[in-house]
């Protein structure tokens, strides 16, 4: 199974850097909307065989250009919203992201019982997100593209991939539509087998006019 994680495109909540992570969430900037309609050329060769987006309006928004170009619907899953900022929420202060991105953290070096500050530990977290990974795997699906969040598709991926360490995700960040494809073989008997991080896009995808670093919010951010 070919996993394509797909970053949503700007918000004005990016833009102010607040840990904005309740659903349904803001929607698009003008750049944010340029990003998502930029998907369906770069992603083109990419033999996508469903398109599945989280219950947060950005995600959806920025899936909309790819899934129209290839006929297939936006299918809306729960588990791949973003890491909840919990009682951290609506705050873009420098002591709050630093809690969240170290909460995030530790979740990747193992300790999946921390919780982040008035909100969910590690385990639920990551354990929704796998839910619907498996989900897909089930369906007998080959390469999803799969919209979710910065924090959350650098905390799974960086989780459950086997060739990088849990300092993976302090050294790459992941702008709006950054792009991570992630792979696993299909095992006889059916599962897969462990996953690898192929490739890690970490700025907006389309070419440098679209590129957002310092506006992309504080889920894309390394510093810890």
């Amino acid at each position: 199974m070919r996993l394509i994680l797909i970053r949503h495109g700007q918000t004005p909540s990016n833009v102010e850097h607040y840990l904005d992570t309740a659903v349904p969430g803001p929607g698009l900037t003008e750049l944010g909307l340029e990003q998502a309609a930029a998907l369906p050329e770069a992603l083109g060769h990419e033999p996508i065989d469903g398109i599945f987006a989280s219950n947060l309006v950005r995600t959806q928004l920025t899936a909309a250009p790819l899934a129209a170009a290839l006929g297939l619907p936006v299918e809306i899953r729960d588990g791949l919203r973003e890491v909840s900022a919990g009682e951290l929420e609506m705050r873009n202060d420098r002591e709050a992201i630093i809690a969240y991105l170290k909460t995030v953290y530790r979740w990747v070096s193992g300790d999946t019982a921390a919780r982040m500050p008035g909100g969910p530990d590690g385990g639920e977290t990551l354990g929704r997100f796998d839910a619907v990974v498996g989900e897909l795997a089930a369906a007998g699906l080959k390469s999803p593209a799969v919209f979710s969040h910065g924090a959350m598709i650098r905390a799974w991926a960086t989780a459950r991939a086997a060739n990088v360490g849990a300092d993976f995700i302090v050294a790459n960040a992941l702008s709006n539509t950054g792009v991570a494809v992630m792979e696993a073989e299909d095992l006889p008997g059916g599962g897969l087998g462990p996953w690898q991080l192929l490739t890690w896009m970490g700025e907006a995808i389309g070419g440098d006019e679209l590129k957002d670093e310092g506006d992309d919010g504080p889920a894309a951010d390394v510093a810890l």
